[in-house]
């Protein structure tokens, strides 16, 4: 399909020598052709229950009860408002190019883009599916529709896999399955798993499906996931996670826009946070990891609040809270020479109050909060976080620069920002215009052209490169191996 003339995307590509990777695009699964795949997985009775508003019952799935509700059901239970027109219509010619993949083959170029990393639409909510049987048919049958559709353009997109998380161990069957049967080499998995509070399921069964908790996999989880982190070092397939947050708290209203707002970066926090916290970068030192389509703002505020924190509350600072170094002479004297008549006329109640005011006593094996890390010093914090985790961006986000600004950023880190254009969802109503909008920063001063060039370039590469051949027979191929060879190991 040619085009009359070059996009302004094309355009900033052309002046560049070097490949621009993103990280991620969206696909529009084509459902027909999905519920083929997942009528060879599991029959016509798992396609009936993936019809079914069965479906739709507890995690994401929760918030499509929208529809299915009355107005004063919606007000009784504070449903949140769902996503809704959330694809990009008006231009039929890019609502097509998401769906078809030899239509999106062939307008890269006028895209701006040499490769793409393609993750699902409706797939983003089937890991977090509660159903047992429906959550694994779901994912077994997206990756291997996944694996069929996108087969013939492997040098330019590869899909993302869905991998339950549920438990460890339907995680790896799937790991096992979409790399080692299916060859598929990026994958999606949930970012949480929102579990029933042990009470609410005694006292009352409706109540447990807005009942729950949020199990990060690392920090009181209810399974020990290190098995599946071992399991992607083995497979060398970089987690990424690109789970929502709305239904959760405060991003619980009728209003989209305000549910939207932030929600990917609350996602993202929990599950980056634990697994700093839970020592799986010190554990597994070369797992990259990844957190899509939530920005790097709130990365960049995560990393320097844990060093801020750490200096405050390490194990031998706990020290500095200890109630039993509270001297409750001096503390009753200076209360006596220097309160009012209220404090005046209540001294004979000070004593007693020591307790309440400085906390009680605690476990000597719990008091460092970072055990788990094996931090000595704070420098070891960006050893243990800038390495390992990635952040995805999308085009127009202004504060893609913060990762970038070595000056304001502890340590003088540099975050793993990589480029995510999200074509395919209502970000993204022109997906010739994405590439133009990043370039936008440099163009107005506020990174260099380094920084563009590590933010759609060296960052995915460093990322998907956890895997040496996973830009093998690619159109970026050669460039890959040779910032390879010139980036010291």
């Amino acid at each position: 399909m040619a085009t009359t003339q070059t996009s302004k995307s094309a355009a900033v590509r052309a002046r560049h020598n070097h490949p621009v990777i993103d990280s991620d695009g969206h696909m529009i699964e084509f459902e027909p052709g999905f519920l083929e795949y997942l009528e060879k997985v599991g029959g016509r009775a798992i396609v009936d229950l993936y019809l079914s508003p069965e479906r739709n019952t507890g995690g994401w799935g929760k918030l499509f009860d929208w529809y299915r509700l009355s107005p004063t059901e919606r007000r009784e239970q504070h449903a949140t408002r769902s996503p809704w027109w959330a694809l990009p219509t008006k231009n039929t010619l890019d609502r097509a190019t998401v769906v078809l993949p030899k239509l999106l083959h062939e307008r890269m170029d006028d895209i701006g883009l040499d490769f793409t990393v393609l993750y699902p639409s409706l797939g983003l909510g089937f890991p977090h599916i509660e159903h047992p049987e429906l959550r694994q048919a779901t994912c077994r049958a997206f990756n291997w529709y996944c694996a069929d559709y996108f087969r013939d353009y492997a040098d330019r997109m590869t899909p993302a896999a869905c991998i339950p998380m549920h438990t460890p161990q339907e995680a790896i069957a799937e790991l096992e399955h979409v790399v080692k049967d299916l060859g598929l080499k990026a994958i999606i998995m949930a970012g949480h798993v929102q579990r029933p509070l042990p009470v609410a399921e005694r006292k009352d069964f409706d109540a447990v499906r807005h009942a729950f908790w949020i199990d990060n996999f690392c920090i009181d989880s209810a399974y020990d996931y290190d098995l599946v982190w071992a399991k992607c070092v083995e497979l060398q397939v970089p987690p990424t996670f690109h789970s929502p947050g709305m239904g959760w708290g405060s991003r619980a209203t009728s209003n989209y826009m305000y549910n939207h707002t932030g929600h990917f970066s609350a996602a993202g926090d929990v599950v980056c946070k634990a697994l700093f916290m839970g020592g799986v970068t010190r554990r597994f030192p070369t797992l990259k990891f990844g957190f899509l389509e939530g920005g790097v703002a709130w990365a960049a505020d995560l990393y320097a609040g844990m060093i801020a924190r750490w200096k405050k509350r390490n194990g031998q600072a706990m020290d500095n809270y200890n109630p039993a170094n509270l001297n409750s002479e001096m503390w009753l004297d200076l209360h006596r020479r220097y309160g009012n008549p209220l404090v005046q006329n209540n001294l004979g109640d000070l004593r007693q109050t020591l307790g309440s005011l400085a906390g009680s006593k605690e476990d000597a094996a719990t008091l460092d909060d970072w055990a788990r890390c094996g931090i000595e010093k704070a420098e070891d914090i960006k050893n243990l976080f800038v390495p390992n985790f990635y952040f995805g961006c999308e085009a127009d986000d202004p504060l893609n620069a913060t990762a970038f600004n070595s000056k304001a950023n502890p340590f003088g880190a540099r975050l793993g920002a990589i480029f995510s254009s999200d074509i395919g969802h209502w970000d993204v109503p022109d997906m010739t215009e994405v590439l133009e909008e990043a370039y936008e920063l440099v163009e107005h001063g506020i990174i260099t052209e380094t920084d563009f060039r590590d933010f759609v370039f060296t960052n995915p590469v460093k990322m998907w490169g956890m895997n040496p051949n996973f830009f093998k027979g690619t159109v970026v191929e050669k460039d890959v191996a040779k910032l390879l060879a010139q980036t010291p190991h």
